[in-house]
């Protein structure tokens, strides 16, 4: 009998508590639209664009292992790498993942594919394939705050040779 009532408040507390962190329709969408404005932003070179939904004491880790902090710095490096070495490129990004951890906290991961290099590509030790394009994990994880999601942590890292990549 005290298992069974054991069990039975166990069972109801879990659904309760992972009740209470589900995904509404509407958060889902809204952060389904930053990677999407992210995208259009990246493909025309806006770092301004790119950058809207970067908190101010957000941190950033690029591709390199470079750690930066701050809205100002995630800014400059990418209207830098859209003046230089990703001038012109075109992104995509897929989602793989997208997790509320809390209903104002949330991860999105997705997998990025970069083209469109017109010189010899990104500096090392990023690697291009055989193709000519960049593949990238992005890990950004959001925080909902007087109402709008923000990135207050990106960490981006390129996929190496020889890792399975959907097409």
């Amino acid at each position: 009998m005290n298992v069974f009532y054991l069990f039975t408040i166990s069972f109801s507390l879990s659904f309760t508590f992972s009740s209470l962190h589900a995904q509404s329709k509407a958060d889902t969408l809204a952060l389904q639209t930053i990677i999407s404005s992210e995208t259009e932003a990246w493909n025309q070179g806006d770092a301004v664009a790119y950058s809207r939904h970067f908190a101010q004491d957000g941190t950033f880790t690029n591709i390199a292992g470079m750690f930066m902090t701050g809205h100002p710095t995630f800014l400059k490096r990418h209207d830098d790498i859209f003046k230089g070495i990703f001038y012109k490129t075109v992104l995509q990004q897929t989602i793989v993942s997208m997790r509320f951890i809390h209903p104002d906290v949330a991860t999105v991961e997705t997998l990025c594919r970069v083209t469109g290099f017109t010189g010899t590509g990104p500096a090392v030790p990023a690697q291009l394939d055989a193709k000519g394009r960049l593949h990238t994990r992005l890990l950004q994880v959001l925080v909902r705050q007087a109402g709008a999601w923000q990135i207050v942590s990106y960490h981006n890292v390129d996929v190496k040779p020889g890792v399975p990549i959907p097409e």
